[in-house]
């Protein structure tokens, strides 16, 4: 069971970059287009710098994710280092599992930013806001599954060399 829960996380974490990395080039597209309009031939668009925003706030957001999933994050590590083998996996785990848990935290603190801003659109492009703030909730949910998963993982957590190759 816990394998396939692993195989599981292991699929939506590569649709997750996938989905920024295509997330990040459509930005930067964007705000090239924007700079070459402004510059050249004095005529911004009004909807280029909004998508920009739009398309960066799931480049975070999804990075966070993956940096929860991957091992990518900055930590202090002179107490786990000074622990034994054995107590250190066993406080990665724990760790891993306050991370799950600020992760559904951010999913619910999210939604319910969706239900203050609902039937709100955006400025100079006219979307949605729920498209702009679902991404949260979506982030939230994804950094309890990977949080979930690397507390839950066999041998515990994999170092992000192990995870990479």
């Amino acid at each position: 069971m816990l394998r396939l829960f692993g195989t599981l996380a292991g699929l939506i974490a590569a649709a997750t970059r996938a989905s920024v990395v295509l997330a990040a080039a459509a930005m930067l597209l964007a705000i090239a287009y924007q700079v070459l309009m402004r510059y050249v031939f004095g005529a911004t668009p009004s909807w280029s710098e909004e998508l920009a925003l739009l398309l960066f706030s799931w480049t975070v957001l999804g990075g966070f994710a993956l940096g929860v999933h991957e091992g990518w994050h900055v930590r202090l590590t002179l107490l786990p280092d000074a622990l034994p083998a054995r107590l250190r996996r066993w406080m990665e785990r724990l760790t891993d599992a306050v991370t799950a848990c600020l992760g559904v935290f951010l999913a619910w603190a999210g939604l319910r930013f969706m239900e203050v801003t609902e039937g709100s659109v955006s400025a100079a492009i006219e979307y949605p806001i729920e498209i702009l703030n679902v991404m949260a909730p979506i982030a939230g949910a994804l950094i309890a599954l990977f949080g979930a998963e690397r507390a839950l993982r066999p041998g515990g957590a994999a170092p992000a060399e192990e995870i990479a190759a």
